[in-house]
């Protein structure tokens, strides 16, 4: 039985060059993994399904390659890329880096406003989650980690911290839901919050990588689970 096509977005209402609408839609289908690891990215369907010819298509998927998230194989198919363990752990690793600085920064310099910011968007998590909004939940997750960013003050900071998150964020939604672990993130965001809240510079810091620790005890188990989704090679240490 063939597999069902991914849900492209429209991009009309895009902004940008051709090639760049039909490069974001690929890729945002690709990271809510309406494109699963392996799934074949077949250039004749997203020219029907966007209205584009193969030119723009051909652009995104060349930039889609470069960034890791497809697999082209000449005179083959193209394929999203697989998760790779090894890669994972890379990219939890730089991410800690990156947002345990940032958290410290804001610990130490945070205004009051800024506080008010982080404490609202714990509290969306919470009506979100009482809504049972998981898709919703799982947006103001990110919006709260990229706030936290935001406020270093540092434009670099969220742009670099969202591209070394990408990997784990697909991974991440391969293992949703999750029960019960909503309500434990809500717990260690409000830990991170306080703790930011009393400008507590090692309690932020702790609090952070407590957090963040948990995605890969998490993630490490779907390779057993789904082995279809990951690269079937020897993985480096």
């Amino acid at each position: 039985m063939p597999e069902p096509e991914p849900l492209l977005a429209e991009i009309g209402e895009m902004s940008g060059s051709l090639a760049q609408r039909v490069y974001q839609s690929l890729r945002d289908a690709i990271l809510t993994l309406e494109y699963m690891p392996g799934a074949v990215v077949r250039k004749s369907f997203i020219c029907q399904k966007l209205g584009v010819s193969r030119q723009p298509v051909s652009e995104a998927i060349a930039r889609l390659s470069s960034e890791g998230l497809v697999d082209v194989i000449p005179q083959s198919a193209t394929r999203v890329s697989r998760f790779s363990v090894a890669d994972l752990r890379e990219s939890s690793f730089l991410r800690e880096a990156v947002e345990l600085a940032a958290v410290e920064r804001v610990a130490a310099r945070r205004t009051d406003e800024q506080l008010a910011q982080l404490v609202r968007m714990v509290r969306l998590q919470e009506l979100l989650l009482e809504d049972g909004d998981h898709a919703g939940f799982y947006q103001a997750d990110e919006d709260l980690h990229a706030l936290l960013m935001e406020l270093t003050g540092f434009p670099g900071v969220v742009a670099t911290a969202a591209t070394v998150s990408i990997p784990l964020k697909r991974a991440r939604l391969a293992i949703l839901p999750e029960p019960g672990r909503p309500a434990e993130v809500i717990a260690e965001h409000r830990a991170i919050v306080d703790a930011i809240r009393e400008q507590d510079v090692t309690a932020a810091r702790e609090a952070m990588r407590h957090h963040l620790g948990q995605l890969m005890s998490r993630i490490e188990p779907l390779e057993r689970e789904r082995p279809e989704l990951f690269h079937q090679i020897r993985e480096r240490p």
